[in-house]
Formats: structure tokens, C-alpha cells, sequence
């Protein structure tokens, strides 16, 4: 195949302006591998980082992009059908070699997952890394009837996910969403959210402890989200988002407070079951997975730009004609 496709490259770390939307070959296919007409994917906030420089093990220029939903074009897996279904998430995709940020993506077989769904395009892009990453940390809290739930890191497109997921099967738990400012209040509200309380340099401006706490901020605020577990509960570690890799001087014999449990989840970790399951609670709940904005594949600097801005809110994609 020996057809042009655009892409939008990064040669350095950078801002968002020093994308470059470039015309490249289509890649071949070649042993192991499929290619993958991209239809749309997500805009994550490791793109970010890896875009800023922050992900050392990535070597520029790169084309970005660590998740796809599309269709087969070629492949030399056997079990795939031309024109298939797929969503792509994770592996090194973006990182070892080029992603999403395109029309046509070149992706180990190992890392292609057929997906049976009537979603449109557009809410199908919403779902690979954001709500199986919220589903997977739903299935690790154990949640049930009556559990009291906070979300550290509210405004994230993994948050409001995680949100739906819980409203959806237990429409009466109480979920509490914790923001830096409280600007976004109403709006967050609107969305679901029972009550939102600051979060101040780390530290909680409520004295509530909960059953259940996603900690999407995680390392920069998992200590004082121990102050905030009752007894036997159960805090999920799944985010970086205050840009923090590693809790210090952490002793889980005193940290872990309350007879509580303490797990994560890792996106990195995908299974053909996983996805499944997600899809078919998505299907079983009618979950609206719409996403909050969506962008072309020119508009990608002004995707980045506006999830780092204070309007940034919820799930961002980029969908392909």
C-alpha cells in the first residue's frame, strides 16, 4: 500500500503549537502486525506528558496516541476480518512506535481487540483508555449498595467515567467529587456528583470519611486520602495527575489507616474479557459515553491546549472523516 495518510508529529517536547500535520506513507503490513484504519480516539493526559517531554523513554519526533477505535484494513492475524471493529489501547503504541495521532495506524496483532458495539463513532472514541480504566478501578473498589464514594481529581475524562459506572448500577450511593477550585461546582453537579469539596495543596477541607475513594491525583495526595477511609474500606491508586511518580517515605504498616484495603488498577493491563465486560455493562445500563467536546485531526494542538486550560472538562476526542 503505497497511499498518503495525514498525521500530526511532535519532534521535540513542546507546547501543543509545535505539532507538525504531516502527509506520510501509509505503513506496510508486517509480520505480527495489523493496520488499522483510525476512526477516532482520545485525547489522555499521558499524551501530555510524553508530549512535554515527561516520558523519558520516548524518542522524538513521535507521532502521539495511545489508543484507536477503527477498522481493518490489513492484517496477518487470522482470526481478524478486513473491515472489523477494533479498539487499540496501550502497549507502547505512541511511545515505542507511532500512534493514533493519524489516519492509519501500524499496531501489534497482540494488541488488537474486535469490539461488537452499536455506539456511533464518536462515543465508541470515548471509551478505550478512559472508561476502562474507570471500569477497571470500579471492579477493584468493589463497590455496592449504600457504599459512600469519593473522587479525587473530579474534572478528569476517568472520573466523570467512573461516575456514570457507579450512578448507572447504584443510582442512590452517595458519590462526593473532590476539585482544586470550586469553579466547576454547579456543572460537575449537574453531571451527577452528590456534593464537591475542595481539595487545598493535597489536603481535603472536609472531615467525611468515605467506604470507597478512587485517587486519581495519587501519589501527591494518597496519604491524606487515608485520613479519609473508614474502617475496612477501600482506596484504588489509579492516577498520576498531580504529577507525582512515587509516595515517599510511605509505611503501609501506619499509612494504611482504619483496617482499610488498598489496591490500584493499571490501564496497561488489557484483556479481551475486560473489554468485553465493559462493553456489555455500557450496553446493560445505557450509559451515555458522548464524549465533551470533540476535535478533527487539525485541531489537535487546540485538543491539547484545552485540556490544559481551566475550561479542560471531561472526555476530549478526535474523530476522523
Amino acid at each position: 500500500m503505497n497511499q498518503k495518510m495525514k498525521a500530526m508529529v511532535i519532534y521535540d517536547p513542546a507546547g501543543p503549537e509545535k505539532f507538525v500535520l504531516e502527509e506520510r506513507e501509509i505503513p506496510n503490513v508486517k509480520a505480527g502486525w495489523t493496520l488499522v484504519k483510525i476512526k477516532g480516539f482520545g485525547i489522555n493526559h499521558s499524551e501530555i506528558f510524553t508530549r512535554k517531554g515527561l516520558s523519558p523513554d520516548v524518542q522524538f519526533p513521535r507521532i502521539l496516541g495511545i489508543e484507536c477505535v477503527g477498522q481493518v484494513v490489513e492484517t496477518t492475524r487470522r482470526d481478524l476480518q478486513i473491515g472489523q471493529k477494533i479498539v487499540s489501547i496501550m502497549g507502547e503504541m505512541g511511545r515505542a512506535f507511532d500512534g493514533s495521532y493519524a489516519e492509519y495506524a501500524l499496531l501489534p496483532n497482540e494488541q488488537i481487540y474486535p469490539v461488537d458495539s452499536q455506539l456511533s463513532w464518536s462515543e465508541l472514541a470515548a471509551v478505550p483508555e478512559t472508561y476502562y480504566t474507570a471500569f477497571g478501578s470500579f471492579k477493584n473498589l468493589q463497590i455496592k449498595e449504600g457504599d459512600s464514594i469519593l473522587v479525587r481529581a473530579t474534572t478528569s475524562g476517568v472520573g466523570l467515567a467512573f461516575l456514570k459506572l457507579v450512578k448507572a448500577q447504584f443510582p442512590q450511593n452517595r458519590v462526593v467529587g473532590a476539585v482544586r477550585s470550586l469553579a466547576k461546582k454547579d456543572l460537575l453537579q449537574q453531571q451527577g456528583f452528590d456534593e464537591i469539596i475542595l481539595d487545598e495543596r493535597g489536603v481535603l477541607q472536609a472531615e467525611e470519611k468515605f467506604d470507597k475513594i478512587l485517587e486519581l491525583v495519587g501519589p501527591a495526595t494518597l496519604k491524606n486520602s487515608f485520613d479519609h477511609i473508614q474502617s475496612a474500606g477501600i482506596i484504588c491508586n489509579t492516577g498520576q495527575l498531580g504529577g507525582k511518580w512515587y509516595v515517599e517515605e510511605f509505611d503501609p504498616i501506619v499509612e494504611i489507616k482504619n483496617n482499610s484495603f488498598f489496591t490500584s488498577f493499571y490501564s496497561g493491563n488489557v484483556s479481551q474479557q475486560l473489554i468485553d465486560e465493559l462493553f456489555s455493562y455500557i450496553d446493560t445500563y445505557q450509559i451515555n459515553v458522548s464524549p465533551q467536546r470533540i476535535f478533527s485531526l487539525e485541531q489537535i494542538p487546540a485538543a491539547h491546549s484545552y485540556i490544559e486550560s481551566q475550561a479542560g472538562f471531561g472526555k476530549v476526542v478526535v474523530l476522523n472523516d
